[in-house]
C-alpha cells in the first residue's frame, strides 16, 4: 500500500510541475526573432571592380584610337642655328582601330505578390530578391572581365606580355620578371589566393617576408610596393573551383587608368532605371498569375588602351609546401 501511494505522489507532483510553468516550447509560438538578411556565400569583395578606373559610355561603343608604331616617327632637329632645312614628319594612326560594343549580362527575377504582401516583415522580399541578384551579376561582371573570350583581360594580353614561371612555383624572381613587362607605373597584381599563398611560401623559405600596404581599410600583402590584390575568378586548372591541393593558375600585373595609358572600364550611362555604373533594374509588370518580373542588365566591358599596361605570369603551380623543423 505504502509503495502505491508513493508511486502516485510521484505522477501528481510531476503534473503539477508541468502546469506551474511556461515551457519553452510553448513559449516559442510568441516570441519575437532577430533575423538576418539571406547571405550569399558566393559574395566577394570583387576588388578587380573597385580599383579599375571607370569610363561612362553615351552609345555602349569605345573606339580605340592607336598610333602607328615606328622606330623615329618624326626626325628632331638637333643641329646648330643655321642649318639648311627643318626636318619634317607626322605621327601616323592605325587605319582599322579596334571597337569595344557592350553586351549585357542579364536576368529576370520573378516574385509572387502574395509572397511580397504578406512576408515581407521585417525585411522586405522584393528588395532581398533584387539585392541578391545584383550581388551575382557583379560577381559574373568580374568574372567576366577577367576571362571573357572576346574582351577578357587573359585573352587580350599580348603575346610579348606573357612569361612562365621558371620553376612552377611563383618566386620573388618571377614576380620581378613579370615586373619588367608592365614597370610603368604598375597599379597591382591580381591573383588567386591560393597563388598568393602559395607566393607568401616562396618569400619565407627566402627570408624575404612580403611587406604589407593597406588599400581602402584592408590590408594586402605586396611585392616591390606593388600590392597582390586577391579574386577567386581566377582558374586553377582550368576550373573556377577546383578541388585538388595542386594546380596550375596565372598571376595579372595591372596598369590602371586613361592617363597612363592602361586598363580601363567601360560601363553604359544613362539607362533607363539606372541603379549603379552600368547597372539597370526595370519592372515589366504583372502577369495574371500575381508572378511580378524585374529585368536585369548590366552592360560592361574592360580595354587595355596600350599592350604593356598587362602582363601574365603563366604556369603558376599553388600546391608546392615545405616542412620547416
Amino acid at each position: 500500500m505504502s509503495e502505491y501511494n508513493e508511486t502516485e505522489q510521484r505522477h501528481h507532483l510531476g503534473d503539477k510541475a508541468k502546469a506551474n510553468f511556461l515551457t519553452s516550447e510553448a513559449a516559442y509560438q510568441l516570441a519575437e526573432f532577430t533575423k538576418t538578411a539571406p547571405q550569399f556565400e558566393s559574395i566577394t569583395p570583387r576588388w578587380l571592380l573597385k580599383l579599375l578606373e571607370w569610363k561612362p559610355l553615351e552609345n555602349g561603343i569605345l573606339r580605340l584610337n592607336k598610333v602607328k608604331e615606328r622606330k623615329d616617327p618624326l626626325y628632331i632637329l638637333n643641329q646648330e642655328v643655321g642649318y639648311e632645312f627643318i626636318p619634317e614628319g607626322y605621327v601616323d594612326y592605325e587605319t582599322t582601330p579596334r571597337e569595344y560594343i557592350l553586351n549585357p549580362i542579364s536576368t529576370i527575377v520573378n516574385i509572387s505578390t502574395q509572397v511580397s504582401d504578406i512576408y515581407s516583415k521585417p525585411l522586405d522580399q522584393s528588395e532581398e530578391q533584387l539585392r541578391l541578384s545584383v550581388e551575382w551579376l557583379r560577381e559574373r561582371q568580374e568574372y567576366e572581365l577577367i576571362n571573357n573570350p572576346d574582351y577578357g583581360l587573359l585573352k587580350n594580353t599580348d603575346s610579348v606580355q606573357r612569361i612562365s614561371t621558371r620553376k612552377g612555383y611563383p618566386t620573388p624572381d618571377d614576380l620581378d620578371e613579370l615586373i619588367t613587362k608592365v614597370w610603368k607605373e604598375p597599379s597591382f597584381f591580381l591573383a588567386h589566393p591560393r597563388a598568393i599563398a602559395a607566393f607568401g611560401r616562396e618569400c619565407t623559405r627566402r627570408g624575404v617576408p612580403p611587406a604589407t600596404v593597406v588599400l581602402h581599410g584592408n590590408p594586402f600583402i605586396s611585392w616591390r610596393g606593388i600590392p597582390l590584390i586577391p579574386t577567386n575568378k581566377l582558374h586553377i586548372d582550368g576550373q573556377l573551383h577546383p578541388k585538388g591541393q595542386t594546380g596550375k593558375t596565372n598571376i595579372l600585373l595591372i596598369r590602371t587608368g586613361e592617363e597612363k595609358q592602361g586598363v580601363i572600364g567601360l560601363y553604359q550611362s544613362g539607362l533607363q532605371g539606372e541603379q549603379s555604373k552600368g547597372l539597370s533594374i526595370r519592372f515589366m509588370g504583372i502577369d495574371n498569375q500575381g508572378i511580378g518580373s524585374y529585368l536585369l542588365l548590366l552592360y560592361s566591358s574592360i580595354c587595355i588602351l596600350t599592350s604593356d599596361a598587362v602582363g601574365v605570369l603563366e604556369n603558376v603551380e599553388v600546391g608546392n609546401y615545405y616542412d620547416y623543423e
